[in-house]
């Protein structure tokens, strides 16, 4: 749990994530990277100089695999309200549209349930479980499928339901929220999504994995590549929002 606080610590600080009494909806999926950020807000929670509250807001999207009661059990364990919300998100998105490349559609659905139900809720902020993988993958597919530089932003602000993105898990690879969960004896869904392992995103993580064998230091150089040019883009004054200056590599 240590290694996690450093890295999630690292990324709230730097990115002024949390405030003073904030109530947060952290986005629960059932994946490793979700349930290793519900733990690690919940022991953040009990010595962060700042208060704040947390719910877990979790999307039942009609998967057949998608288990409540275990997501429901551990928010229990851990004295976390969760909030199961359902979705059409299977039946729009794979019966009727019958999309071949889904995941942009099935991310917007679930998106909008989720501002929902945290504005519901009275959260001010939402916590997403995207990983410093994450990062490096969304860069690549930029580059590579739409030609453009950049990837998801630390923080953003929803103008429209006045809602924060917040990403506490960008400073933290894979690697560390694998074994989290290995190393505390957890249990995560071994699937979330009918697109597991099948994705362009998945793509980007296999060319990630083959070029890491003649570029050892590869995913370290294209995220201090990512973070210089944020930093030097942070140093000019643009607008009188300080988010907009995050906006230069990540959008």
């Amino acid at each position: 749990m240590q290694k996690i606080l450093s890295h999630m610590r690292k990324a709230i600080e730097e990115y002024h994530m949390i405030e003073e009494n904030d109530k947060i909806g952290i986005c629960l999926s059932g994946g490793k990277d979700s349930i290793t950020m519900l733990h690690a807000f919940k022991a953040l929670q009990r010595f962060y100089p700042k208060k704040f509250e947390i719910i877990a807001i979790s999307i039942d999207p009609g998967f057949e695999f998608f288990d409540t009661k275990f997501l429901q059990k551990m928010c229990d364990d851990l004295e976390i309200p969760l909030f199961i919300e359902k979705s059409n998100a299977k039946e729009i998105v794979f019966d009727i549209r019958k999309e071949k490349n889904p995941c942009s559609l099935c991310a917007n659905l679930r998106r909008g349930v989720i501002n929902s139900v945290a504005i519901r809720e009275g959260c001010n902020k939402i916590a997403l479980g995207h990983n410093q993988d994450d990062v490096l993958e969304t860069f690549l597919l930029n580059l590579l499928y739409t030609g453009s530089i950049g990837t998801f932003s630390p923080v953003s602000y929803m103008d429209r339901s006045g809602i924060t993105l917040i990403r506490p898990l960008i400073y933290t690879p894979e690697k560390d929220t694998k074994r989290f969960i290995r190393k505390n004896n957890l249990e995560a869904m071994p699937k979330v999504c009918p697109m597991d392992g099948t994705s362009k995103r998945e793509d980007m993580k296999q060319m990630l994995f083959t070029l890491q064998k003649d570029i050892p230091a590869i995913r370290a150089n294209l995220f201090g590549a990512i973070q210089r040019n944020l930093e030097d883009w942070k140093k000019r004054s643009i607008g009188n929002n300080p988010f907009d200056r995050l906006n230069f590599l990540f959008n």
